[in-house]
């Protein structure tokens, strides 16, 4: 082209720079050398360069040249520069420069046209501006079929699923006909409702519409059918696929997991024909999920010896399973193997390490974790927050929770949950209600169940017991068994027998096969002398035919986890642990411990 002078015409060069820009051997420097050579490149050349960078993941790149096409004032962006510019601002990081471009597009006069206004509206989703998004959306005199999917796709990725639903039905209203784009948010909005009868519908009216069932379209429909507990549909629509995707397999592999069917899904696994992590993490994720934590890490085990390489994900996986277990031998075991495979110690997984070492009664190695970290989330200072809650440190608890909002981090509703926590934990009252009256008149979060339960609790240690009655008689939403269940353990330490009375029979209506509540009831009137009322749970209990429950545990010493029974003398040790058991009992009496309760003052300024 060079030699014949070819490479003058701008059309023909802009063949070349396209295929340097978007062939799969591409090579930018090279195409942005010719493009920036090439006497009178038309727009269509700087386009497919700014592309190119896009899809080699470099938007800084694609934002320089943009720069460079400004500078040199020749030619003016198009209605197909302004797209790919507002997809390279996507990220968080870059929402001042995609507010420029706003600008730019403004002032060219662009707003009106229907690709850049729906590439906008994608770009204001990726930053969270749901407000703008919103009036932008509200206030366009053009919409097509894209502008509603990009609307219902941004609601999705946000885990707005009843505002996705809500435009679906407004979509409906004004007469426009959904596709397979469509069908993708709107069974994804039904995944995450876990609305299985939503779900079904949807998929009926892909049917009835004879919608094509992309992969894609196939792929959501079967994790909606995984997540609502439709095994069998979604196995279906995988044993029908004509091509399966490495999605395809996960889904179903974390489907089987999650529900405990360990030999299918490794079955399954086996089965894939890539070998890949995505999958293994797939199956480590659902036992995690279904509490099959020992299984969760013999998986990992073999992941190892199949020759996969454990990624971040597989390591987060697997300290879940150590925090669920009390596994601290392998926890650190795990974060020896992430030093020395130099996995990447990002804010999930320092997170995961964080949780793990609190939740497995190391609480100073998880201080030191914390420490170590470059970067924290809410998520971070949240672990540490609830692992000082579980070890008994309320006043530290409270002021990594004020560090916390110092440093510009916003709590949330597990943040609270363990700030309340460790106030209970402390016999923090005073701190507990203004943490609690925060949570609505200045974060403007609605307290849960578990946020009220925690301050029934809270007030119900004190001996605020008619205090936390009243709490519960103004409960927005009707308690459940643990909100009456912190009152009424409550009741039975401080001897209040008619409030105990009240929390006991709303139990029960609750869930009147519960017989561990016959048995604390029973326990509640004979300890207040009241030998009738006793007599008369126990006699329901055997009316009903109720048996008490064993209560179990496991602790693990050595890398094994030992479970043990109430009554258990099976265990080859159980001399030892119980002479144990009997020597510790005795230390906790001297020291004023009773039902569980300390019977003297913290200090905890000391």
């Amino acid at each position: 082209m060079t030699l014949t002078g070819l490479i003058y015409d701008s059309f023909a060069a802009s063949r070349l720079i396209a295929f340097c820009a978007l062939s799969e051997s591409r090579t930018l420097d090279y195409c942005t050398k010719i493009l920036l050579n090439t006497q009178n490149p038309n727009v269509f050349s700087w386009n497919v360069t700014i592309r190119g960078y896009l899809e080699g993941e470099n938007s800084e790149g694609a934002l320089l040249l943009y720069k460079r096409m400004l500078q040199d004032g020749i030619l003016q962006p198009d209605n197909h520069t302004y797209p790919l510019l507002l997809k390279a601002c996507s990220s968080p990081a870059l929402n001042f420069v995609g507010l420029t471009i706003v600008g730019h597009i403004l002032k060219f006069g662009f707003q009106f046209d229907i690709f850049v206004h729906n590439a906008l509206i994608t770009m204001l989703f990726s930053h969270g501006e749901l407000e703008t998004v919103y009036d932008v959306f509200d206030k366009s005199c053009v919409r097509d079929l894209v502008t509603w999917n990009s609307m219902i796709s941004g609601c999705v990725k946000r885990g707005l699923a009843h505002q996705a639903l809500d435009l679906y039905w407004q979509m409906e209203a004004e007469k426009v006909k959904p596709n397979e784009i469509t069908m993708i948010g709107m069974v994804s909005s039904s995944s995450q409702l876990q609305d299985l009868n939503l779900g079904r519908k949807f998929h009926q009216y892909i049917k009835e519409h004879r919608l094509e069932l992309t992969i894609p379209l196939t792929n959501a429909l079967m994790d909606m059918y995984v997540r609502c507990g439709d095994l069998m549909a979604a196995q279906l629509l995988f044993d029908n696929m004509a091509q399966k995707t490495l999605v395809s397999w996960t889904t179903m592999v974390l489907g089987y997991a999650r529900f405990g069917f360990l030999d299918i899904a490794r079955e399954l696994l086996y089965e894939i024909p890539e070998e890949c992590v995505v999958p293994w993490n797939a199956i480590i994720s659902g036992c995690v999920e279904a509490k099959l934590s020992k299984e969760a890490l013999t998986l990992f085990h073999e992941m190892q010896l199949s020759n996969i390489k454990p990624d971040e994900i597989t390591m987060v996986n697997c300290l879940s399973a150590c925090s669920q277990l009390g596994a601290l031998d392998i926890g650190i075991w795990l974060h020896h193997y992430i030093k020395r495979h130099n996995i990447s110690l990002g804010v999930t997984l320092g997170t995961a390490l964080v949780d793990m070492y609190a939740k497995c009664g190391n609480i100073a190695r998880a201080l030191q974790v914390f420490s170590e970290m470059q970067q924290k989330n809410c998520l971070t200072w949240t672990a540490i927050i609830c692992g000082l809650a579980l070890h008994g440190s309320a006043c530290d608890a409270v002021s990594y929770f004020l560090e916390m909002i110092r440093s510009g981090l916003m709590p949330d509703e597990i943040t609270f949950l363990g700030i309340l926590s460790a106030c209970c934990h402390g016999g923090l009252v005073e701190e507990g209600r203004d943490f609690f009256n925060q949570m609505s008149s200045k974060f403007n979060i609605s307290p849960k169940l578990k946020h009220y339960s925690c301050m029934v609790d809270l007030l119900g240690r004190a001996g605020h017991l008619e205090e936390a009655e009243e709490l519960i008689k103004n409960m927005p939403m009707n308690a459940d068994a643990a909100v009456w269940g912190a009152l009424f353990f409550a009741c039975r330490v401080h001897g209040n027998v008619s409030i105990g009375e009240r929390a006991a029979f709303k139990l029960l209506e609750l869930d009147p096969q519960d017989s561990g509540i016959y048995i604390l009831l029973a326990n509640m009137y004979g300890e207040a002398r009241m030998w009738k009322e006793a007599r008369h749970a126990r006699k329901l209990m055997r009316e009903r035919g109720l048996d008490k429950t064993p209560g179990s545990s496991s602790i693990e010493v050595d890398g094994n986890v030992h479970e043990f029974v109430v009554s258990d003398a099976s265990h080859p040790l159980f001399k030892q642990i119980r002479e144990c058991l009997v020597s510790l009992t005795g230390q906790m009496e001297l020291l004023g411990f009773t039902h569980g309760f300390p019977v003297f003052e913290y200090n905890f300024s000391s």
